[in-house]
């Protein structure tokens, strides 16, 4: 008998390619979704697809690529966690539930951090709205009792490969504006404020000096696929895994190793003032490219899983 996965929210760039995957391995692949063939207004028919399935995994959730205005910010946060609660009330109930679930959550849950890396056993949660909705996200994971199912939740950082974010930075540094990133003054607002029933943070937003060295982590899209596989098979590992490359850089290398790959000697810097109207066009949030996120695999590296495109180089 084959194996069978249930994909939630696989239409995206990571899921289709965690689908594609696992289809070579021999799994049946059954879909939960807005325009799958088990939606998400079915409580029954989620409760039939998960049941006696091998591995599960949610990646369900609206885009993080809109502005942070009052209808975005709720269907940010709902996307996520009614959607794992779902699946969370599915698994309770199933006679043969599946063993492991593995449900995306996100780097971005630690601190602005520009000293020290984030490990998940001595990172530090950070606060604002981006952090309360990935708490909010795993805290709706790791609800309740489920004995027989191993949660993992998946910190993933930015995910290269031929996927919408590296795709605008590519553009970006082919036009020549692919300099680096810089944070500076910007008129407060209100659009990264705390949500939820434990909002945190202030009330109006702030900035940092980082004069373009803010970190970034990010993992190849290979290595997502491949850490999923591994952590299908681990039977020791639960609770919250960084899926991150070994090897993070700052925004300038990042934006300096993108220019090389593209051909193009030079790249315009960008400042706070630059990018807030621009993002506003584009309707998206500067955030996304100047928050400093440093998040190391620990979890991942202590178990022996080696990754395939550990530097940035390679994997741009």
């Amino acid at each position: 008998m084959s194996r069978v996965a249930v994909i939630a929210g696989a239409s995206g760039f990571v899921g289709e390619a965690l689908a594609r995957a696992l289809l070579d391995e021999g799994y049946e692949v059954r879909r939960i979704g807005r325009r799958e063939a088990v939606t998400w207004d079915d409580p029954s028919a989620i409760a039939r697809a998960v049941d006696g399935v091998d591995v599960l995994i949610n990646l369900a959730g609206k885009s993080v690529n809109c502005r942070y205005g009052d209808a975005n910010r709720r269907e940010l946060l709902r996307s996520r966690v009614e959607t794992t609660r779902a699946l969370r009330q599915a698994v309770a109930v199933a006679p043969s539930p599946p063993p492991v679930w593995l449900n995306a959550s996100t780097s971005t849950i630690y601190r602005h951090e520009m000293q020290r890396a984030n490990t998940e056993s001595a990172g530090i949660i950070g606060s604002g709205f981006s952090v309360d909705v990935a708490r909010a996200w795993e805290a709706e994971l790791f609800e309740g009792d489920l004995p027989g199912t191993r949660r993992v939740a998946l910190r993933m950082a930015i995910v290269l490969g031929d996927g919408p974010a590296p795709n605008i930075l590519r553009r970006l540094a082919r036009l020549g504006v692919g300099g680096p990133q810089i944070d500076s003054w910007w008129f407060p607002h209100r659009r990264y404020r705390g949500i939820g029933e434990h909002a945190s943070g202030l009330e109006r937003s702030t900035w940092h000096r980082t004069r373009g060295r803010q970190k970034f982590s990010w993992i190849h899209i290979d290595d997502v696929v491949g850490s999923v596989r591994f952590l299908v098979g681990r039977d020791d590992i639960s609770g919250p895994v960084n899926l991150a490359s070994p090897h993070p850089v700052d925004n300038r290398t990042l934006m300096r190793t993108l220019r090389k790959a593209v051909g193009m000697p030079f790249g315009l810097p960008a400042w706070r003032w630059m990018l807030e109207p621009a993002m506003w066009v584009l309707r998206t949030e500067p955030e996304l490219v100047l928050k400093s996120r440093w998040a190391v695999p620990e979890v991942l590296t202590d178990a022996g899983y080696r990754f395939e495109r550990p530097r940035l180089e390679d994997a741009v």
